[in-house]
């Protein structure tokens, strides 16, 4: 009987994705397995929303992918679409989930915390084989140093920055440029570093809204002070702070009507960040991850997903030496830990970035 795998985007969207769908249903036709894509995430998945990946080619020659994955690969976002779902979340849409699946030879899921947790609830209840990818612009999937995104982001974050800086040097300006990072601040950390920023604030410092805003003025008034050659202040700011930005900026721009010549601004780059094409980066990590998975879902192993350089202790390794099965209970708990400070990857990087404060000021 001729194997067929299923695959699905879920979530939050990120580049890399199709590059993702591209490389796991290569892989697949040249085992001479069929593949189903399931359009809309665990939605379409409860309404049996399947679509082909795979076609013969020619009158009955081996299977090889539909055309228009080829270009797709490049692409941002995701071909088979993405949503969230509350009805996944009972178990009667479970059930009806469960059903689709009963005559598949497994699933992969490609995706964030939320997309792993459902995965983990689906593979406790049906007996096909569910196997996760990490992808999720944020990096705070455990068991995983990077997921598909990661690397795309940053670098249209560093290029937005970059641009800020242009005007902001020409009108002695300072603006704080907020991303996404709701729970997890490193997408501002890695790019304040890239960027040259001034300074960087992220959910994880903890600090108040009276810390925050003496700092900031403490450190435009430093730079920014008559005689200083420096023309351009750069704040990098994490979404998850729980104070807007736009009220940062105003309440920063009133500490700072005294000082002649300077403006704060505020940027919001929100969803700009999740588009644009994957870098070679995310690519060649989608592509990796993608032959991972399907190997394990082919293999019949479940419950589990395939996770990019991790040094967290309980891997299975695989023949790539950069990629490692985690079981999706222990990549759940580690992701948990990530989000709430107490996990050693977490500390590392609020230490890191507390020892570069002072560099980052200059």
């Amino acid at each position: 009987m001729a194997r067929t795998l299923a695959v699905m985007t879920s979530g939050g969207d990120s580049p890399g994705m199709n590059t993702a769908l591209r490389a796991l249903v290569r892989v697949a036709a040249v085992r001479g397995v069929r593949v189903l894509g399931v359009e809309f995430g665990y939605e379409g998945l409860m309404e049996g929303r399947f679509r082909e990946l795979t076609r013969p080619d020619g009158e009955g020659g081996p299977l090889v992918p539909e055309p228009e994955l080829d270009a797709s690969g490049q692409l941002g976002g995701t071909i088979l679409g993405s949503a969230r779902s509350q009805r996944f979340m009972t178990p009667e849409g479970r059930a009806d989930a469960a059903r689709r699946l009963e005559d598949l030879s497994g699933l992969v899921v490609i995706g964030g915390n939320g997309s792993l947790t459902g995965a983990h609830l689906l593979a406790r209840e049906c007996k096909t084989p569910i196997v996760g990818i990490p992808a999720s612009i944020d990096n705070d999937i455990g068991c995983s140093a990077s997921a598909i995104g990661v690397d795309t982001a940053l670098n249209t974050i560093v290029e937005a920055c970059d641009r800020i800086s242009d005007t902001a040097r020409a009108h002695r300006r300072a603006f704080i440029v907020e991303v996404m990072g709701r729970h997890c601040g490193y997408l501002a950390m890695a790019a304040a570093v890239s960027a040259g920023a001034d300074a960087v604030l992220f959910r994880e410092q903890g600090r108040g809204e009276a810390d925050i805003l003496q700092a900031l003025e403490d450190l435009v008034r430093r730079n920014l002070a008559e005689g200083r050659t420096k023309r351009r202040v750069l704040v990098l700011k994490a979404e998850g702070v729980e104070l807007p930005t736009p009220l940062l900026v105003s309440r920063l721009q009133e500490r700072l009507k005294d000082l002649k010549g300077v403006e704060a601004r505020g940027m919001v780059l929100g969803h700009l960040v999740r588009g644009g094409s994957p870098t070679h980066h995310d690519r060649m990590i989608a592509g990796r991850l993608a032959f991972a998975a399907v190997e394990a879902a082919l293999e019949g192993a479940t419950d589990l997903m395939v996770g990019w350089q991790s040094t967290v202790p309980g891997g299975q390794t695989t023949p790539d030496p950069y990629v490692k099965r985690y079981p999706l209970e222990q990549v759940l708990a580690e992701t948990a830990a990530l989000l709430d400070g107490s996990s050693p990857v977490t500390q590392r990087r609020v230490r890191m970035m507390e020892s570069v404060q002072g560099v980052l000021a200059l």
